[in-house]
């Protein structure tokens, strides 16, 4: 076929979304290529599941967009089956990993947290690349290029200018001269609208009401955090004096939402296509299953044109070698963004990777890089469950799902209908807390977040589970910046097949005294004091997860072990220097010993940044369709 496009780039997630939007506005013709559909535009049920903000638990259990992956934590089978979330495949314990197959990647069912990463992962990718344009100062420019706040007034208005006089004040008696300097962490005209659930749904439920007050009072009674009072009296996580000045504290955490819908990458394709229908062409249903070569540059992209291909949607169609292959090409790149699990399968499907495993299945080796599908990391994240006495005035009047066919609204449905407010209007966080796990880290490394519900972590029917008691209270702790390294490999040379994926956790449960360990022993610790001065007060009944029979910290540490679960998957082609074996990519995107081609997603990253991964991979879209258009000109 002859070259109708200057690129193509495989996947619309928070990677590839913005990208391809972004060069097709550019002037470039773009051919974005999805695997999935787009679900909120096929059914009235499928809109509600992307729009309403709390039903993204739902979502991810949404057959028409669901993609189900199954991992494995550990390689030794006994480690792997103390965990209580295991799944039988194949005959083998794996862990339920959840990812979305649709318009827009996992952007279209995640929490939509909206969290910037510190400089210091930045700067820690400029340190070994020796490129000074991924210094955490000038990354933070491209967070500001794509947000459009709406929780903090831009600078300037009459509102900030009121609010900064306030604070001034405050800021003097402090010895702090930092005048109007909120609105200078923010943007204000990108296309990625942010806010921050409405602190008054707290005041509604006068157990909330304590449990906010006792986590203020445990804050402070550690000096990790501040309380500004008066106008400034949000921690915003966003904020560049908080990064620096604050990083630790209680937080109103920052949500992709916009009067009380999810946006994200989606609308702004959308808007592209509207804006430019000549140089943007979006193909959902049409899974990639090779990149195509000549000699060692990309040239263009062999794929199914058909939906429900491949292996994790649930969905699946039942004889996929049966369906014919096309080919599209590119006269400049192919853009790979299919994820931290569908990149290296794409690559090494394509003779991109570890030599001794692509022989190993019969596949011509285009490049040898042994780095690809390597490094795999993640979060851990755990949950302290506990009862409370009451049920909940928060969740009352709700189902926390889209009604049925014929079935009435319910109340909290109907006021999201109304206005977009209320619970639905959230994602169900009301409150987080940054912080230090020890005192001699240069940054926090955990983040903490309070959800009125039953979640112990991901396995098949949790969404349905997590309202079903109305007084149940989790705290989960995120442990960010780990250390754990698994890998992806191929399980057959079909496309359609899910690769092995394990993730070897806490060095594959053989690392002593380890720190990733010991960080989220000390984020239980932290909770469990909180909700033992609850307890005096009668407002807890008792611990449910994981319970007074695990009280030592060894029995903690076995808990976290066999319980901890992540939905950040990360870093399976790296970037990397020169003299780094296992670097797939340069600091400009471009896979190692070829031509046209880059990864653009999750994958690139040499380790895991930040606390909640989707801003990250936005920024680095938006860092790569600079370098791109500037190599282009």
């Amino acid at each position: 076929m002859g070259a109708d496009y200057d690129y193509i780039v495989v996947g619309s997630g928070a990677g590839g979304g913005p990208l391809a939007a972004n060069l097709a506005k550019a002037g470039f013709k773009v051919l974005l290529m999805e695997a999935g559909g787009d679900h909120c535009a096929e059914s009235e049920t499928g809109r509600l599941m992307y729009e309403v903000p709390i039903f993204h638990g739902c979502s991810t259990e949404y057959k028409p967009c669901e993609w189900d992956y199954f991992v494995r934590h550990y390689t030794d089978d006994a480690q792997q089956s103390k965990d209580s979330k295991k799944v039988s495949v194949d005959g083998k314990d794996h862990v339920w990993y959840p990812r979305a197959g649709a318009l827009g990647g996992c952007t279209a069912h995640n929490a939509m947290i909206t969290v910037l990463p510190q400089d210091s992962d930045w700067d820690y990718i400029a340190r070994i690349t020796g490129d000074d344009s991924w210094q955490g100062e000038k990354m933070r420019s491209y967070f500001t290029r794509i947000e459009n706040c709406s929780y903090v007034p831009p600078p300037g208005s009459p509102k900030a200018v009121i609010r900064g006089i306030l604070s001034s004040l405050i800021d003097v008696v402090k010895g702090d001269l930092d005048w109007f300097e909120s609105g200078k962490s923010h943007g204000f005209g990108g296309w990625l609208a942010t806010s921050t659930a409405d602190p008054d749904l707290v005041l509604k439920d006068s157990q909330l009401l304590v449990t906010v007050l006792k986590c203020v009072k445990e804050v402070l009674h550690d000096h990790v955090g501040h309380l500004i009072t008066g106008i400034e009296s949000r921690f915003d996580p966003n904020d560049i004096r908080t990064a620096t000045e604050n990083p630790e504290g209680l937080a109103i955490t920052p949500l992709a939402v916009k009067n009380g819908q999810r946006n994200g990458p989606r609308e702004y394709l959308r808007q592209i296509l509207t804006a430019f229908p000549d140089n943007l062409t979006i193909m959902t249903n049409t899974l990639a299953t090779r990149i195509l070569f000549e000699g060692t540059r990309a040239v263009g992209v062999e794929y199914i044109d058909k939906a429900h291909v491949y292996g994790a949607d649930p969905q699946r169609i039942a004889d996929p070698p049966s369906l014919p292959r096309s080919e599209v090409r590119a006269k400049r790149e192919i853009i790979v963004s299919c994820g931290a699990f569908n990149s290296p399968q794409l690559l090494m499907l394509s003779g991109v990777g570890p030599r001794a495993e692509l022989e190993r299945l019969g596949i011509p080796v285009i490049a040898d890089l042994p780095g690809v599908g390597e490094n795999l990391q993640d979060r851990y994240e755990v949950c302290v469950v506990s009862e409370f006495a009451h049920d909940f005035e928060l969740l009352q009047g709700g189902t926390f799902a889209p009604p049925g066919p014929g079935q009435e609204a319910d109340e909290l449905f109907a006021q999201w209908q109304k206005d977009g407010t209320g619970v639905y209007a959230s994602n169900g966080s009301l409150i987080g807390i940054i912080k230090k796990s020890s005192a001699e880290l240069a940054d926090p490394d955990l983040y903490i977040f309070g959800l009125p519900g039953y979640f112990k972590g991901y396995e098949p029917g949790y969404s349905a589970n997590f309202c079903h008691y109305g007084n149940r209270f989790s705290w989960a702790i995120l442990k960010a910046r780990t250390q754990n390294t698994g890998r992806v490999q191929l399980a057959s040379t079909n496309p359609w097949d899910r690769p092995t994926i394990n993730f070897r956790y806490f060095g594959d449960g053989k690392r002593p005294n380890d720190p990733d360990l010991d960080a989220v022993l000390s984020g239980v610790r932290f909770v469990r004091s909180m909700n033992e001065r609850l307890s005096d007060r009668g407002v807890i009944k008792g611990e449910e997860i994981p319970g007074p029979a695990c009280a030592t910290d060894d029995q903690i540490r076995e808990f976290i072990m066999n319980e901890a679960w992540g939905h950040h998957a990360s870093c399976t082609n790296k970037i990397g220097n020169d003299y780094d074996p296992m670097a797939v990519l340069d600091s400009r995107f471009r896979v190692r010993t070829t031509q046209g081609l880059r990864v653009v997603d999750a994958s690139a990253f040499p380790k895991i940044p930040g606390y909640f991964i989707v801003t990250a991979i936005y920024m680095i879209s938006e860092k790569a369709s600079d370098v791109i258009i500037e190599d282009a000109r």
